[in-house]
């Protein structure tokens, strides 16, 4: 046992992994180094994309390397020259070969919004929601050169409620992904970290989320179409036509009505009902091309005669 606090080299680039990084920093343990993806354009003209892991660095004075690959010798010598213990990774977005993973005393370790084996890949939070999973949570991993197939080391679970929203969900995974990473580096530090190998057999991929998977199909249970909805917003924008506008749906609730799916059906002036393959959506929030998100009653008062019953959607 060892009371020697673990020196840490961290890399991750989003909100998700900046929560992991000032775990880190609240502990005991020295965070000598951060790595995060280079300095991206936002889609707005002339501003800069979020860098929540920079900056969190930058705030505490941690230096901060922004290298484009890791594959060269140059850039796999400066890791090797800042003599980490660990090498902590959340979210970095970039690949790291082989010589990079056996670069720290105790390798890399992985912060995975999954229970591994299932839904190894790059949208493992929204693949569990869309395939009906009731239960997640966060695995502990130790790298390897596979797309996490690595030993698990920890593992902590959470329901999936029906409510959840993708953002919920990912919100509570953070919180749990912290506390639990926090113990890895408490049991590596203690030496009594243990490792599971994973089953192979059993394990799914959560592939990227692509943009037509947005699109709704009116057909589809409003249950499905719910779930999409929550799911998907805001990383994949759900959208149904509306003559020849793309319209979002951002919100909506469940209801019993039936009808022709696709069908408007009747409602108060203030509400949209739209049947479904089964039960039917009222919708309560949208955004009209170019503009910000509106409720159902704003948007019925400049396209009321789109929208009245009878009306099919496509």
């Amino acid at each position: 046992m060892s009371d020697q606090p673990l020196r840490i080299v961290f890399a991750g680039t989003p909100d998700f992994a900046a929560a992991n990084l000032q775990a880190i920093l609240d502990s005991e343990h020295e965070v000598i180094a951060v790595y995060t993806q280079p300095d991206k354009k936002g889609k707005r003209k002339n501003q800069m994309a979020p860098r929540p892991v920079k900056d969190l660095a930058n705030a505490n004075g941690i230096p901060v390397y922004q290298p484009h690959s890791l594959k060269e010798a140059e850039e796999q010598q400066v890791l090797a020259n800042l003599k980490a213990d660990i090498m902590v990774v959340v979210a970095y977005g970039m690949l790291l070969p082989k010589a990079i993973l056996e670069t720290p005393r105790l390798g890399c370790i992985n912060v995975h919004g999954s229970i591994l084996p299932r839904w190894r890949g790059a949208a493992p939070v929204e693949r569990a929601m869309l395939a009906g999973d009731k239960e997640t949570g966060v695995t502990i991993m130790q790298m390897d050169e596979g797309l996490d197939t690595g030993d698990m080391l920890y593992k902590v679970f959470t329901p999936i409620e029906s409510t959840d929203t993708a953002a919920s969900l990912f919100n509570r995974l953070a919180d749990l992904g912290c506390d639990a990473l926090v113990e890895t580096l408490k049991q590596f530090q203690q030496g009594t970290i243990t490792a599971e190998a994973q089953n192979g057999e059993l394990a799914t991929y959560a592939s990227k989320l692509k943009k037509e998977e947005g699109i709704i199909d009116w057909t589809a249970s409003a249950a499905d179409i719910d779930l999409k909805v929550r799911t998907l917003s805001p990383r994949v924008a759900v959208t149904f036509k509306l003559g020849e506008d793309a319209v979002k749906l951002l919100g909506c609730e469940l209801l019993e009505q039936s009808g022709t799916a696709g069908e408007i059906l009747p409602s108060d002036k203030k509400s949209i009902v739209v049947a479904c393959g089964e039960g039917a959506l009222k919708i309560t929030q949208l955004q009209l091309p170019g503009k910000k998100p509106m409720d159902a009653a704003a948007v019925l008062n400049s396209k009321r005669e789109q929208l009245s019953a009878g009306v099919t959607l496509g």
